[in-house]
């Protein structure tokens, strides 16, 4: 009687085993992913770095009327070449555009809104925040539909290209610097408008 040796383990049992495991490790490489992508994406919300501390310089205070205050914001913005969109007793918007490179293109977006402070109407106090927006030049090519009679229509590539502006980023400019030079400004023209007035008012006076 001839014995036959029993397998331990057969090719189609393996084979399944080998799939288990190459499911259950990609599965748990899965889950590793999206943990560790959610833990980045709340390491870096943008949320984050928002202090709303009292050391922000997005404001300054000004011995001046809102209505002057603003109209010092007014005459800064025109003096560096901004275009102002809307001109409020106690609100200034505009832009200005740039492009620092071939096809790239920035533009600034300023919006100064003026309030008073105490009871003097004397005393105001300037918020101001600029938006920069960032674009990039896109080129499509133009094509034309031709009627024939025989066949229809056909479409015709024309080496003629449009171009169009497309929005690739926009950030409020952090407080710092700029808005410094630009609250320097408003105080020198501040400055210079009282200068000027003085005179006329002494001259009625006497």
């Amino acid at each position: 009687m001839i014995r036959r040796p029993t397998p331990a383990l057969s090719e189609f049992p393996r084979a399944r085993l080998a799939a288990i495991l190459a499911i259950a490790a990609a599965t748990a490489l899965m889950a590793g992913c999206g943990t560790f992508g959610s833990s980045a994406a709340r390491k870096n919300s943008v949320y984050q770095n928002e202090r709303f501390a009292a050391d922000e310089t997005f404001s300054r205070l000004f011995d001046a009327s809102v209505q002057d205050t603003c109209e010092a914001a007014r005459r800064a913005l025109l003096s560096q070449g901004y275009v102002i969109n809307t001109a409020m007793p106690d609100s200034i918007t505009g832009a200005k555009r740039f492009q620092p490179g071939g096809e790239e293109h920035v533009e600034i977006s300023f919006t100064v809104v003026c309030v008073p402070e105490g009871g003097s109407g004397r005393v105001a106090t300037a918020y101001v925040s600029a938006l920069q927006d960032r674009y990039n030049v896109k080129r499509s090519a133009n094509s034309t539909s031709l009627g024939v009679s025989a066949i229809g229509s056909i479409s015709v590539p024309l080496s003629s290209t449009s171009e169009s502006l497309v929005k690739i980023a926009s950030e409020t400019i952090p407080a710092g610097q700029f808005y410094d030079r630009f609250f320097a400004l408003m105080q020198r023209l501040l400055k210079d408008q009282g200068a000027v007035e003085s005179p006329a008012e002494d001259k009625t006076g006497g």
